[in-house]
């Protein structure tokens, strides 16, 4: 691998698996194990199960204060073990890893998309888990971005991603109505 640069890019965590068991400390063990120099970031492991909506805001708030070039990887997934694809988007400021089910889609608002490529799980263990992408797929896509592997060598380029609507509100003749 001396071909991957070693300076080390960030990477942010986001996931709904809480902290009480084993799941968050596995897949910084696996990141760790790719690339040793890497500066883990717990945005939150609180995110209520499989609230998308909820980890989409979070994000939000979240990846404008990170520094350019951080990978921020997002594991609120209700649908693995599904088809849904995972994905890595590159952004002018950021790369995001994670599932294609909305996830990033606020974070997504205010920066242009320089690519999107839908990963290929034959790219990486043959042992992989229908039920643990966050350790089998999304942390060693992750850590290898953030040793310089161009993302092109984990997937096959795509233009399509799932997108949340922004939650609008309405002015109505009895106040304001939307969402919280």
């Amino acid at each position: 691998m001396s071909e991957f640069k070693t300076d080390p890019t960030p990477i942010s965590l986001t996931t709904d698996f809480g902290t009480s068991d084993w799941f968050i400390g596995v897949m910084k063990g696996v990141i760790c194990s790719i690339n040793p120099n890497m500066q883990l970031i717990d945005i939150t492991h609180h995110i209520s199960p499989g609230n998308i909506q909820e980890a989409a805001f979070v994000l939000k708030q979240a990846v404008p204060w990170f520094p350019k070039k951080t990978i921020h990887l997002a594991v609120v997934d209700p649908g693995v073990g599904t088809s849904r694809n995972g994905l890595i988007i590159e952004t002018e400021n950021s790369t995001f890893v994670g599932p294609d089910n909305g996830i990033f889609s606020w974070a997504l608002l205010d920066t242009g998309i320089v690519r999107i490529i839908r990963l290929n799980p034959k790219n990486f263990s043959d042992s992989a888990s229908h039920t643990f992408h966050g350790r089998d797929l999304f942390a060693p896509a992750a850590a290898r971005l953030s040793m310089g592997e161009n993302a092109l060598n984990l997937g096959e380029a795509t233009d399509s991603l799932i997108q949340l609507e922004w939650p609008d509100h309405v002015q109505t003749q009895d106040g304001i109505q939307g969402q919280i």
